[in-house]
């Protein structure tokens, strides 16, 4: 990046299911408003035609095209097709992060295969086992931030301590939360409940805080899907199938409650749907404070780099904030912070760490 100032983004242009068009327009709806740089990366052609069309044009020095010969689909096996197609767009993208000819990746595209390019060509953090998507559910009191929302379906105990960390580092950044408080995702708050990896993480994470070992979270134990939406907890850990089965059943129960009070108030009476007229700003920031594109993606963490997985269906809002949320995380130093925070607590997963620390909670 030649300008500190600046942030540098490169985006897949044949991620989404609308490629390259909503790309286009997300991409340019992020430069109006903000201090960064955006290279598009695809298929040429396609990219120059939906920027002709939309114009007006932007300086050369703002918005770059880069050409990809090849794109990987959503139906490709994803370690395969990162490997084999290096002239890919997605591939590409990662090549220029890990030259440092931008600061972000941000796709829409097969988010297997954004894991393998991210693990391949960018590399794990120092430390890290497995990165993990860190996804931002509203609360009662906030947000809390869940990992792994499917980037790993099967873990080691130790995964689930690093993803931790990972994840109160992300809370303290992101979210402003001094000290985060970490749960555990499991079926119940009792000790012998769980599975064996749940178990053995808990003993792991017992360890949080002994005598001259840093604490840069709380740890609370096990926590239950409810807790999460009370907001007892500012960071809940699991595996990536739990996690991406617990995501997609909470996308479901909005689009349904959303359809559900449409269909109530389209049957009511003539006061019903007078005040449903008057309730319906309320209800609209209902709908934003539930709705992905509010966030524009899910970051990659734990990875070498700052990479952000959009949703397959998003729209240009979605790109658009899936760009600044990538910035965001640029300017907050979020790859720094978080190496600093796994090298403090490696205490954790070492095998000659304490049996556990001050009372279960850093």
């Amino acid at each position: 990046m030649t300008d500190p100032a600046r942030v540098r983004v490169a985006v897949d242009a044949m991620g989404a299911d609308g490629a390259p068009r909503v790309e286009v327009e997300g991409a340019l709806a992020a430069l109006a408003g903000a201090a960064i740089d955006v290279v598009l990366v695809g298929n040429e052609s396609r990219v120059r035609r939906v920027l002709d069309e939309i114009g007006p044009a932007v300086s050369a020095e703002r918005l770059q095209v880069r050409h990809a010969a090849e794109v990987v689909g959503m139906d490709e096996a994803p370690a395969v097709a990162i490997r084999q197609k290096k002239a890919s767009s997605m591939r590409l993208c990662f090549e220029m992060a890990h030259a440092g000819e931008v600061d972000a990746v941000v796709s829409a595209g097969n988010s297997g295969a954004l894991m393998a390019g991210a693990l391949l060509v960018l590399g794990r953090m120092a430390g890290v086992e497995r990165p993990g998507i860190v996804t931002t559910f509203p609360t009662q009191t906030g947000q809390c931030a869940l990992l792994d929302m499917g980037a790993n379906v099967d873990v080691r105990p130790t995964v689930l301590a690093q993803f931790s960390v990972l994840g109160s580092g992300y809370a303290r950044l992101l979210h402003g939360k001094a000290r985060p408080r970490v749960g555990l995702l499991s079926n119940g708050a009792e000790g012998h409940k769980g599975t064996a990896l749940t178990r053995e993480a808990h003993q792991l994470l017992m360890r949080a805080g002994p005598s001259g070992q840093p604490a840069g979270f709380e740890y609370l134990g096990y926590v239950e899907g409810r807790d999460i939406f009370r907001g007892q907890a500012d960071v809940v850990v699991t595996d990536g199938f739990t996690g991406n089965v617990l995501l997609k059943s909470c996308e479901g129960l909005v689009e349904w409650l959303t359809h559900a009070i449409r269909e109530e108030v389209a049957r009511g009476s003539v006061l019903e749907k007078l005040g449903a007229l008057l309730m319906r700003p309320a209800l609209r920031r209902f709908r934003q404070r539930s709705d992905y594109a509010e966030t524009g993606g899910a970051p990659l963490v734990g990875v070498d780099g700052v990479v952000l997985i959009c949703h397959g269906s998003s729209d240009a809002r979605s790109i658009k904030n899936g760009v600044l949320a990538a910035s965001e995380l640029v300017r907050a130093h979020l790859r720094q912070e978080m190496a600093r925070a796994v090298a403090e607590h490696a205490y954790l997963w070492r095998e000659d760490a304490p049996a556990d620390g001050a009372g279960g909670s850093a």
